[in-house]
């Protein structure tokens, strides 16, 4: 069949379509218009049974079982016994099905599981002379099923409300005219026209206009962020109040809300390490179980002059109500709500085995810069011999000239404090002046020639290595700055012949400490966290006053990146560390922690791929959200581990010693497996206080 391109469809196609593979815009997640099977602008679609979900499928035979036995109720109990036994077949048919099939599968594979039980079970009823019992265990195993499905379905939901966020549509500049164009065949370079209301489809970089963005969607971050020419926007967000122009820089498919998607799907596959033992020990239990149950069965009529009768059907209560259906969903439930639930607050973990083990750690090691601070260092005094002056006290001609020379040679470096130094001198409407003969001296400054002088920006060591002494005065000055959390910039001459030929002054910039940090500190020790470590690359006067703002007690300062690695090392034969970045500079550490925790990533390619959680917001509240929702999984993952052994030691104990009639047997069993799953559930809304 040729393809088909209408886009006014209104179908959705799902992947468990028998044509999903035929779809030329499969890739396009949550698209809602199918290009196969449309005539005349009308989607032309036959209802077949291999077109339903297998959940849906699933839902049918649960109601079929649940007329049939209601039916063979009523006909065994009005004495019509050839109605009752066909209506009682097509309950185990209908109820049975699925389990038959998951059940041959496994010993396929040479496994045992639950389904394998309960369709034993059923039919172990029969035989007694118990197929109303039996039918309705299939049936109430069929409904647990149905149930579970449905309550797991909500924490797939919350993905699907991602793939939501995206348009099918974009407005486009096209040969100066403007076009509605399909996601799939806009390319990267194109631009983009957004009015207000409108949302993002695609990464880009805004070109024209300004205006305030709703990035709650992927960041969780409720206010609005303002963009102008020159700042990323992203998929999935929402412009608010103004006209923007943006050009396309990622084609659909690998925009920052896809990669988000395909995080949040592969993490909910990732099983936590309690979960993979209890798959692994179902296969064991659930043959001892057999094998108990053989016991149950031959043992009593051989030693004790038991009736058969009766020793079977005590046996095929105990089979049911042993079996471990709570046990086995009990963790994943829990987690696969947490994650979908974490998604929707800018929280990404990369799988239940890194929010498993976020809830044990007991260590925090963060980093300074961009995590404690803000990241974006400012100019606070410009100094030139023994005069200090600040930017905003006005302009001296000597200051503004130093200034100047200084953000001349920092223009050429990417450095934070280089752009603050280059970002003051603008604002002081210093004009740049051209440069020659440029040198980086990595992580402590630069030298280039300016105006027929040699000039050396850097830090105190660098302006050492060159040959440059301090005096006494000038050395006071600078450590009163450093002790006040400033970092300090000298700026010197340098002779034609190579040594430093004079200090021409120096420049104090500082970072700001984020206002949440000391709260953030604060609610970690109350979580439970024993010890809070700041690993940071700047010098250690400047490192202490920041943690003493912070409330950190312990510091590691001047550690390059291989030192960093190695404190990370030294933490984790201590503890279990977290490590907190901006997954950049950090790829290392948070690489080598037992959790790496990027801050900060939206758009950032390497921290999605380092980092085991990923924080789309700087805001460190989502770093203690993560914290509490950790531990808060771990406390409903015991609930309900302990709820289901619970259930089954009393059920099993009351069918073994007493009298259980299997009807209430499997409401039991069922029951408890439906309420561990509500219970994960409740993950989905997690809140931190």
């Amino acid at each position: 069949m040729s393809e088909i391109t209408n886009r006014d469809a209104p179908f959705c196609l799902q992947e468990d379509c028998p044509r999903y593979e035929e779809c030329p815009r499969r890739k396009a997640r949550g698209c809602r218009n199918c290009p196969i099977e449309v005539t005349s602008g009308r989607v032309r679609r036959v209802l077949q049974w291999s077109t339903l979900s297998s959940e849906r499928k699933e839902l049918i035979l649960m109601v079929v079982a649940a007329v049939t036995l209601a039916a063979g109720g009523l006909a065994n109990s009005l004495g019509w016994n050839g109605v009752a036994i066909v209506a009682y077949t097509l309950t185990y048919l209908s109820g049975g099905w699925y389990g038959a099939l998951n059940g041959l599968q496994s010993l396929r594979e040479r496994k045992l599981d639950v389904d394998l039980l309960m369709v034993l079970a059923a039919l172990g009823a029969a035989v007694v002379g118990a197929p109303f019992e039996g039918g309705m265990l299939l049936f109430l195993f069929s409904l647990s099923n149905v149930l579970q499905n449905h309550a797991l379905s909500r924490s797939r939901s919350a993905i699907r409300s991602l793939m939501k966020l995206r348009p099918t549509e974009v407005r486009c500049e096209v040969d100066g005219e403007t076009r509605m164009i399909g996601l799939d065949d806009v390319t990267v370079g194109t631009v983009v026209r957004l009015r207000p209301g409108d949302r993002v489809a695609l990464d880009g970089e805004v070109l024209e206009g300004e205006s305030s963005i709703d990035e709650s969607s992927l960041s969780g971050e409720s206010m609005p962020v303002f963009k102008t020419e020159g700042n990323d926007i992203f998929a999935g967000t929402i412009n608010q109040h103004g006209s923007l122009s943006y050009r396309v820089t990622k084609p659909a498919g690998q925009s920052t809300l896809d990669r988000i998607i395909t995080l949040v799907e592969e993490a909910q596959e990732e099983k936590a390490q309690t979960q993979r033992f209890l798959e692994r020990a179902e296969g064991y239990y659930a043959g001892f179980v057999i094998l108990f149950t053989l016991g149950l069965i031959l043992v009593p009529p051989l030693f004790w002059a038991a009736e058969f009768s009766s020793s079977f059907y005590r046996a095929m209560t105990i089979l049911v109500v042993a079996s471990p259906c709570a046990l086995v969903i009990s963790t994943p439930a829990a987690f696969w709500a947490a994650i979908a639930g974490a998604a929707r607050r800018g929280v990404l973990f990369k799988g239940g085995v890194h929010l498993e083990q976020l809830a044990s750690v007991d260590t925090v090691a963060l980093d300074k810069t961009g995590t404690l601070t803000t990241g974006q260092p400012v100019v606070t005094n410009v100094f030139l011999n023994s005069t200090s002056i600040s930017p905003d006290r006005g302009r001296q001609q000597t200051n503004w000239k130093l200034l100047q020379m200084a953000a001349s040679v920092e223009a050429h470096s990417e450095h934070p404090i280089a752009r603050a130094i280059e970002k003051s001198a603008m604002d002081e409407g210093c004009d740049l002046q051209p440069i020659e003969g440029f040198q980086s001296h990595p992580g402590k400054g630069a030298e280039a020639s300016v105006a027929g002088a040699r000039i050396l920006v850097g830090s105190p060591s660098l302006f050492r290595d060159r040959g440059g002494v301090l005096n006494d005065k000038q050395r006071a000055a600078i450590d009163e700055l450093l002790s006040e959390g400033k970092t300090v910039v000298l700026v010197a001459e340098i002779a034609p012949d190579g040594p430093l030929h004079r200090l021409l002054g120096w420049i104090a910039v500082a970072d700001q400490i984020r206002e949440d940090a000391t709260a953030m500190v604060g609610q970690l020790r109350r979580l439970g966290i024993r010890r809070i470590v700041m690993l940071t690359g700047d010098n250690t006067r400047v490192a202490q006053q920041v943690a003493r703002q912070a409330g950190i007690d312990e510091v590691a300062a001047e550690l390059l990146p291989e030192a960093k690695l190695e404190k990370i090392k030294e933490l984790s034969e201590q503890g279990v560390v977290a490590m907190v970045g901006d997954g950049v500079n950090d790829v290392p550490a948070l690489a080598r922690a037992h959790v790496g925790i990027a801050m900060g990533a939206a758009g950032t390619d390497v921290a999605m791929e380092t980092a085991d959680v990923v924080l789309m917001s700087s805001r460190l509240s989502h770093l203690v959200h993560a914290f509490a929702l950790a531990r808060k999984s771990r406390v409903v993952v015991t609930q309900n581990l302990s709820f289901a052994l619970g259930v089954i030691l009393v059920l099993a104990s009351v069918a073994l010693f007493g009298h259980m009639p299997l009807p209430l047997g499997v409401v039991g069993h069922e029951g408890s497996t439906v309420l561990v799953c509500l219970n994960g559930l409740r993950l989905l809304g997690f809140k931190t206080n």
